[in-house]
């Protein structure tokens, strides 16, 4: 039987000797009506919320992440652990009970009893005994003991589905900002290629000029040196290129050999983005349903550790026969039985137990002003980067016009040198800021583009809080009753 199918079996054991509510999970500022910080969709996200970009290549490198990633397959593991766990805690909940066949044989010797015609030799005597019992062993959990327990180990298991989630969420936001990486890698490369060319055509005229003796030789000089570092900025380019890629093919389960190929050009930027509601937000990301969970986990710890301070009762009972024939086993004539009753109060170990309460009570406190810190971390992660669209749009639209003018600044200061009306100081600066522009405009393309990443996740990308396994909305098992 699957263990997520055993597992609402035992809350619906527990059902009806425990009432739970949730621990009350609050924070203490104000949640605005809507965003703040830009403009959203109200509709809420769709699972694969990377298909906004609208590229095939892209949507092909996350799925082939998801598949095949080592941390997801950990992660996996780990859930199935932590259901092993709930199911092995339900356990105890039940009777114990064991069915015991046994045979045994022996044999005696007696020495030092004359007796007639032994001729000395020592007489022994061989018997056989037959057994079959059945033990039987239970603790009623008077005070919720186990119950506490297997409601913690529960939590986790949910816990583990959330962290599963958040893994595959955060896996894919990875892949994505890796793969645009790649993407300006590659048009850096080709623009790094383009400059150096144009600072050698540079350097060429120059040549000729100083070589029939037109320019001086720093002119020469100064065009031989914007070249070499144009050659050394094609080298950097090079070199980013290759630890993009790398880091990408690690990233999707491939062999990190360096010789992925991206897209020729970068996705153009989805119009809007769904974020729905600020109120909706504690439910739309994996991470603060992990700490919620982590709030129910150590409630539910902390009624286990008071229920340690309470007496504990337990019946054991016991039937059977014993028999030196194999057929006496089902003699009515031999059937014996028993029953224990058990009741155990701490006495001397309180201080122990007492100091394990208060242990558990500070994890609570923690669990408690971390779920809240979190969620206010999640917000300000949501309005920083709506706040960041709008000013990296301005910025993206000041740098295409910074970089129309430095090309067509670059064109002029060229036939004006050709002509003799400028100098080559001029012509080098020109170009110099015509490449700076174009490279920093393709930086701030990918800058919008991580930003749009960031963003899905911090509203949870296309996380559906059902796919979690809802074992019940209880989240605190103490003394039977509600607190």
């Amino acid at each position: 039987m699957n263990r997520m199918v055993v597992i609402p079996i035992l809350l619906a054991a527990m059902a009806g000797c425990v009432r739970r509510v949730p621990p009350e999970m609050t924070v203490q500022f104000p949640v605005p009506a809507e965003w703040t910080g830009g403009d959203v969709e109200a509709a809420a996200p769709v699972s694969e919320w990377w298909t906004y970009f609208e590229d095939a290549e892209l949507d092909r490198v996350i799925r082939e992440a998801l598949e095949s990633n080592r941390d997801l397959r950990a992660a996996e593991a780990r859930i199935r652990a932590a259901e092993a766990d709930a199911v092995i805690a339900g356990a105890d909940l039940l009777p114990d009970a064991s069915l015991n066949l046994s045979r045994s044989q022996q044999r005696q010797n007696f020495i030092g009893f004359p007796i007639p015609g032994s001729d000395g030799d020592v007489l022994s005597t061989t018997s056989t005994n037959y057994g079959l019992r059945l033990n039987a062993s239970w603790e009623p959990d008077v005070w919720g003991r186990i119950r506490s327990g297997v409601f913690a180990a529960v939590t986790n298991a949910r816990l583990r589905h959330a962290e599963l989630a958040a893994a595959r969420l955060s896996l894919a936001g990875q892949v994505a900002r890796a793969w645009f990486a790649v993407v300006e890698a590659e048009r850096q490369v080709e623009l790094a290629e383009i400059s150096l060319a144009s600072f050698r055509v540079s350097s060429q005229r120059v040549r000729a000029r100083f070589q029939s003796g037109l320019r001086p030789a720093l002119d020469l000089r100064l065009s031989l040196t914007e070249a070499a570092q144009a050659e050394a900025v094609l080298e950097q380019r090079i070199e980013q290129r290759d630890r993009a890629r790398r880091q990408l093919e690690a990233l999707i389960g491939r062999y990190p050999s360096g010789g992925y190929m991206g897209s020729a050009d970068l996705p153009g930027m989805p119009a809007a983005v769904p974020g729905g509601l600020p109120s909706d937000l504690m439910h739309r990301r994996p991470d603060l349903v992990m700490a919620e969970l982590e709030v129910v986990g150590s409630d539910a710890r902390l009624a286990q550790a008071e229920a340690e301070l309470r007496p504990r009762f337990s019946l054991t009972s016991g039937t059977g026969t014993s028999s030196n024939a194999l057929l006496g086993l089902v003699d009515n004539d031999l059937f014996v039985w028993s029953f224990v009753g058990n009741l155990v109060q701490p006495l001397f170990n309180r201080g122990r137990l007492g100091a394990a309460v208060d242990r558990n009570q500070s994890a609570v406190d923690e669990a408690l002003a971390a779920y809240e810190s979190r969620v206010l971390a999640s917000y300000r992660e949501v309005e920083s980067a709506l706040a960041a669209e709008g000013a990296l749009a301005r910025r993206e639209a000041a740098l295409e016009a910074a970089v129309e003018q430095a090309v067509a600044a670059q064109e002029q200061a060229e036939e004006r040198y050709r002509l003799g009306l400028t100098d080559i100081i001029t012509v080098l600066s020109a170009q110099r800021s015509a490449y700076n522009a174009e490279s920093q405009l393709l930086a701030v393309r990918r800058g919008r583009l991580d930003n749009r990443v960031e963003l899905h996740l911090a509203l949870g990308g296309g996380f559906d809080a059902s796919d979690v396994p809802a074992l019940g909305t209880a989240a605190n098992v103490r003394d039977g009753a509600p607190r």
